[in-house]
């Protein structure tokens, strides 16, 4: 560290920097104790505006004038309670009838005064009071002036009545919330009541429900009083949706009558009215739009069919939001609600459409039940069908342009997925013969493939992706009622995946996508062959493995897709393991020949790791082949298993020299060394104690004379475990000659001796522990 000051000039100058630290330190302690010493004391509660210290603030002394219309309010409550639990039952109806309107009249007055006092919450209460005295009222009325009028054709009258009653009385006392919202539950009821009165049917009733509707979104529209318009608005919805599902019931009931109809177009205008009107009420335009394609679709005859019902619904959809793009002079709230609309339905279209395609489809899975029995009909469809690749067309063109209405990405993924079903179920539907069918759809997943080749989005080319693999598997299905059918289709299929993975500007999971087509086309092509010239399942098997070797030797030349073409054909190997299973002779063939492959690919530096799986290939085909000769022999199943282990412990030693014996060596002689001791212990012959005693005996030496910790272990545990085994009869023969006295005595005295010695043994083991330490 160098500096330009001389070592007593730089000393100096620390030291009073030092100085003037230490006296900051002190100074920020002081403040932080004065500060700590404020929050411990209690904080003072802030004073009031205007309260003299010490005394306790007054609240303000209650209104003479409001005390005593409370206490008027409560006894006027007492009193009409005394009356109704006394007096009430001595008078007769037009008595009580004319108490009631006194009483009635009393609370109808009560709320102006209390307004002009600025009593609006007793004003509100004493409201509800007058409100429900009406209705008991008009209850009183039809009991004595009229108790022979239908009750029904009564309460819509009265329901009227009351409606401009209460009304009027919104607007004469001021600005009251609760008036104007009985008058609007009021409204409700005379339209429908009276179409209940007069025995309408549901479509009648429905136009009164509209027309309902249609007053309250007026009043929604054109009041801007916060209690009118709420509840106007709320009304107007509900009756709304109840004059849809009438005029839908009607619709279902009576297909093709012009008055479910006409009752549909009537609440499309007036949703779309509404909108027009109420910047945002772009719902209601929803709600239209989806009224008027409903009442075209009501309109259809009854022998047209669930399907063709749903085309046209979807072709006025189609249309509707074709005409909106194409007038942009619309308010935004219409513009908008009727896009929805359109979309909307289409998508509940392809809702309804989808799920019909999909079972079509999947009933093609009966060939699998009989391959090659060429029991397909000459037509697969029939004509009245036709409706539903004809919906799914119309599906995808109202979502391939949304408008807004939904997001483009997943608008534009959904029309792929129900353009390709559309044109891959239509010519299951028409009377073209198989031929004719298997090669129009051929030629649509071929499209489906190409758009997922050379389309740049993303998302819209693996939608057409995913759906030339879903037709590929539905045709490959198809394809094996017959044998002609099955070979072509198989190869053709198999050429558009080779087709795919060699196309050099597609995205590399579509390209190895089509490599693993290609693979496991090529194989099932191989296993039809093999079927067609009569080979038993297992031979088959044998065949399939030369899809692998040639997959192994052309490796490095299929580039970006050698890792899902060398993956496919890893399929392909199970599968051929899978056919053999039924064969152990040729199953040992089959799986020594994988392991000669796998072999072979290791070979290459970058595909060392198949060496693995070689080896145990080989030694599965081994043990097969043992089974099926019936040996029984444990060592002639595991020694194959040593070998190998070894040989690969020598080779990771020999590349890694710091790696120690355990890992090397362990496995592969406990492959062996465990297995035959299991079996030493049933054996009554000499041959095994022998073998397997000379066999540890080696194992052993080598691990002293190389300082192998694993062999020496695992070697004098054998050994000795050979030994015990053959000493053990005549142990026990000399455990029971001896007297029942000595061997504890024995025991014992091995006891004392060893406490006797116990730290010159602990010593040795301390010893013996540092020298198998240094082994490795």
């Amino acid at each position: 560290m160098n500096t330009p000051l001389q070592p007593a000039e730089e000393l100096a100058l620390i030291d009073r920097e030092l100085v003037q630290l230490d006296a900051r330190r002190a100074h920020l302690l002081g403040r932080r104790d004065w500060l700590l010493h404020l929050l411990r004391m209690p904080a003072p509660a802030p004073p009031v505006a205007g309260a003299v210290p010490g005394t306790a603030p007054k609240a303000p002394a209650p209104s003479a004038q409001t005390v005593l219309l409370t206490l008027g309010a409560v006894l006027l409550a007492v009193a009409a309670l005394a009356f109704t639990l006394v007096g009430w039952g001595s008078l007769g109806i037009v008595g009580r009838s004319a108490v009631l309107a006194l009483l009635t009249t009393a609370a109808a007055a009560v709320p102006t005064l209390l307004l002009r006092r600025g009593l609006r919450s007793t004003a509100e209460s004493v409201v509800a009071v007058a409100l429900l005295l009406t209705l008991l009222d008009v209850y009183a009325l039809h009991v004595v002036a009229l108790p022979d009028t239908d009750p029904v054709a009564y309460a819509a009258w009265a329901a009227a009545a009351l409606a401009a009653l209460w009304a009027g009385y919104a607007v004469a006392p001021g600005r009251l919330r609760l008036p104007p919202v009985a008058a609007i539950c009021a409204a409700q009821l005379p339209l429908p009541l009276a179409a209940a009165a007069a025995g309408a049917d549901v479509a009648e009733g429905g136009w009164a429900l509209l027309a309902t509707a249609a007053l309250d979104a007026t009043l929604a529209v054109l009041v801007v009083r916060r209690a009118v318009r709420i509840p106007a608005a709320s009304a107007a919805g509900l009756l709304g949706a109840g004059a849809l599902t009438a005029a839908l019931a009607a619709a279902v009931d009576s297909p093709g009558s012009v008055g479910p109809a006409a009752l549909l177009a009537a609440a499309a205008l007036l949703g779309v009215a509404v909108a027009w009107r109420a910047p945002k009420a772009w719902a209601a335009a929803v709600v239209g739009g989806l009224a008027g394609v409903s009442a075209v679709g009501a309109l259809l005859p009854a022998g047209a069919g669930a399907g063709w019902a749903v085309a046209a619904r979807v072709a006025v959809a189609c249309a509707l939001a074709a005409a909106v793009v194409r007038a942009p002079a619309l308010p935004e709230p219409v513009r908008r609600g009727l896009l929805r609309a359109g979309v909307w339905t289409a998508v509940l279209a392809g809702l309804w459409a989808v799920p019909a395609a999909a079972v079509l489809l999947v009933s093609r899975l009966g060939v699998l039940t009989e391959v090659w029995a060429a029991t397909t009909p000459h037509a697969e469809g029939i004509t009245r069908g036709v409706a539903l690749p004809v919906i799914l067309l119309l599906v995808a063109a109202a979502l391939a342009r949304p408008a807004g209405a939904l997001p483009a990405r997943e608008s534009r993924v959904a029309a792929v997925v129900c353009g390709w079903a559309a044109l891959f179920t239509a010519p299951m539907l028409t009377a073209l013969p198989v031929a004719g069918v298997l090669g129009a759809q051929l030629a649509v997943t071929a499209a489906a493939g190409a758009v997922a080749l050379r389309v740049p989005a993303r998302a819209v080319a693996g939608a057409a992706g995913v759906c030339a693999v879903v037709g590929a598997l539905n045709l490959s299905v198809a394809a094996l009622d017959g044998r002609a059918a099955t070979f072509a289709v198989l190869g053709l299929l198999g050429v558009g995946g080779a087709s795919a993975a060699a196309y050099g500007p597609a995205a590399r999971p579509l390209r190895a996508g089509g490599a693993v087509a290609a693979v496991s086309y090529a194989a099932a092509l191989l296993g039809a062959l093999g079927a067609l010239t009569g080979l038993s399942p297992a031979w088959i098997g044998v065949g399939l493995l030369a899809l692998p070797a040639v997959v192994a030797a052309v490796g490095p030349r299929l580039g970006p897709v050698r890792g899902a073409a060398e993956a496919a054909s890893v399929g392909v190997g199970v599968a051929a393991v899978a056919l053999g299973a039924g064969d152990p002779t040729l199953l040992a063939l089959v799986l020594a020949l994988g392991g000669v492959i796998c072999a072979g690919a290791a070979l290459r530096p970058e595909r060392r790791a198949a060496l693995w799986a070689a080896g145990a290939l080989g030694v599965l085909a081994t043990w097969v082949r043992l089974g099926a000769s019936g040996v029984t022999v444990p060592e002639a199943y595991t020694l194959p298993v040593t070998v190998l282990a070894l040989a690969v412990g020598v080779l990771r030693r020999r590349r890694e020299p710091a790696t120690a014996s355990w890992p090397a060596y362990g496995p592969g002689l406990a492959a062996t060394l465990l297995p035959s001791l299991w079996a030493l212990w049933a054996d009554p012959h000499w041959l095994r104690p022998l073998l397997l005693g000379l066999g540890a005996l080696a194992v052993t030496l080598v691990g002293a004379r190389r300082g192998l910790r694993a062999p020496l272990l695992l070697g004098g545990a054998a050994l000795a475990a050979v030994a015990l085994h053959e000493l053990a009869p005549y142990v026990v023969q000399l455990v029971g000659a001896l007297p029942r006295w000595l061997p504890p005595a024995l025991v014992g005295a091995l006891l004392l001796a060893v406490g006797a010695t116990y730290e010159k043994r602990l010593r040795d083991a301390r010893r013996l522990r540092g020298a198998l330490g240094r082994l490795r």
